[in-house]
């Protein structure tokens, strides 16, 4: 898992069958890289979030068969950047 901070929402009219109606998110990553990751959760622009990647980013969402390798797994309320 990664913590990311949403930079926007991505809207993408057209889409491959395994994506359908999940939300599309930009996210930058500690190093200033900027991803596209699904979220189930609701995330916010500003918003900080954990991921996860990889297969594990398909049981993160509520029907493991979307077409994804990064999947916001939650909202972070508060934490301490340095520890």
């Amino acid at each position: 898992m990664e913590i990311m901070q949403v930079m926007g929402t991505l809207v993408c009219t057209y889409r491959v069958a395994g994506l359908d109606h999940m939300h599309l998110r930009v996210l930058k990553n500690n190093k200033g890289k900027k991803l596209v990751a699904v979220d189930p959760v609701g995330a916010r622009e500003g918003n900080w979030v954990f991921t996860a990647s990889g297969s594990a980013a398909r049981h993160a969402c509520p029907d493991n068969k979307v077409l994804t390798d990064l999947t916001i797994g939650g909202i972070i309320d508060h934490w301490t950047p340095d520890g």
